[in-house]
């Protein structure tokens, strides 16, 4: 149950904090394009990366930290079901090119950030060891 707890608790932290980039992507950038979605999966990548390295390199029996932050706050930040559905409703209105790009960018740039987070993590934390 106490896992449970910190699921819950980072996933609310996520989601908020996924919630105010889509407003501030909104007001930054207007309707036309899901750039909320977009970097929220790009920034949850990065910080997975390094969440990972450095609980694999410097934390010895992480299981809370990697269910608050792991699980709850950053499942609670990245948002495939919201990108999912920013995809299908291009897909709708033909909007092709721009489907591609959101899709290709989103996984490219998530697995990228998510690689440099990782690097740097092990970069700051030493070793490269096995992740998680």
């Amino acid at each position: 149950m106490n896992g449970l707890l910190y699921v819950a608790l980072g996933g609310a932290l996520g989601a908020s904090a996924r919630h105010l980039l889509g407003i501030g992507a909104l007001k930054a950038f207007g309707p036309a394009y899901p750039y909320g979605t977009m970097a929220a999966n790009v920034i949850g990548g990065f910080f997975m990366g390094l969440l990972a390295g450095w609980l694999a390199l410097k934390v010895s029996g992480g299981a809370n930290l990697r269910l608050f932050l792991g699980v709850g706050l950053l499942g609670g930040f990245t948002t495939f079901s919201s990108f999912s559905l920013d995809a299908f409703l291009m897909y709708e209105k033909k909007a092709y090119g721009a489907l591609l790009g959101y899709v290709g960018g989103s996984v490219i740039l998530s697995i990228g950030a998510l690689m440099m987070g990782l690097i740097l993590a092990r970069k700051i934390f030493g070793s490269s060891a096995g992740v998680m």
